[in-house]
């Protein structure tokens, strides 16, 4: 086992803080999932992201199973398909057998169901929560008007909003809006949204040694938003965690922001 370990820096979670680096699993396979992940906890990354709509919810239980950590040192994330709502709760129960846990950390309506915030939907990821099957809940893909409204109906706000980010899609107002209702920002996709090409991350990447990618993990983190980076391969799992190690200026920060096409 690594002598790393990336439970910290973490965001702050009523249940308990949420690491800012976590391994992505979209469109990684069942089988796939299963070693990526193992490589991703050897390698010091304590929050692993995956969703019932990955199918890979098996792989990673088994990951988690054979990885000798204990309960406790790592956050899981899954999510819950817009398309189920109605079997929230079968759909977590289901999701927790293949996991081989009792609860997650957190668990998150994957996309608005038919477009809309659904507190119906929100009013069962509460009662998730208050029975123990989730220790955290939140939503992804949602507008802030749409948080808005699960506030307003049920008078619990979402802790999470994982959306699309990176470099090239910052926004200044989903940024302060989230933080105005105190929401955590937590990006999928950094790398796919980006041009790792850049020639202002490339710049900074020269200045700190690294790479374009260790640069992305290292913005989100200045930023304190939570950042799933993806990779199936051991040495890019390993190289894009380091990104974390990095500490930007603040001009640096304000120019990866300042790519921003949003």
């Amino acid at each position: 086992m690594t002598t790393n370990d990336y439970a910290e820096p973490a965001a702050a979670l009523a249940s308990r803080p949420m690491p800012l680096l976590g391994f992505g699993t979209w469109q990684i396979s069942n089988r796939g999932a299963r070693q990526a992940a193992a490589h991703a906890l050897e390698a010091g990354y304590r929050h692993i992201d995956t969703a019932t709509m990955y199918r890979n919810e098996e792989g990673i239980g088994k990951a988690l199973g054979s990885a000798g950590l204990d309960r406790e040192s790592v956050f899981v994330t899954t999510k819950l398909p817009p398309q189920h709502a109605g079997r929230e709760r079968r759909t977590l129960q289901e999701s927790l057998s293949k996991l081989r846990l009792d609860y997650v950390d957190l668990w998150l309506v994957h996309w608005p169901p038919n477009g809309q915030a659904s507190p119906q939907v929100w009013e069962q990821l509460v009662k998730a929560r208050q029975d123990s099957l989730a220790m955290a809940i939140g939503v992804s893909n949602y507008s802030l008007g749409q948080i808005d409204e699960l506030t307003k109906a049920t008078g619990v706000t979402p802790q999470v909003n994982q959306i699309r980010w990176g470099p090239a899609l910052y926004e200044p107002d989903m940024v302060s809006g989230l933080e105005q209702r105190g929401v955590v920002l937590e990006g999928y996709s950094p790398f796919k949204v980006s041009n790792l090409r850049d020639p202002t991350l490339v710049s900074i990447a020269g200045r700190h040694d690294a790479t374009a990618a260790q640069v992305i993990v290292a913005g989100h983190l200045a930023h304190g938003f939570v950042v799933i980076p993806k990779s199936v391969r051991r040495e890019r799992i390993v190289s894009n965690a380091e990104g974390a190690r990095i500490n930007l200026t603040a001009d640096e920060v304000a120019a990866i922001d300042g790519l921003s096409r949003a």
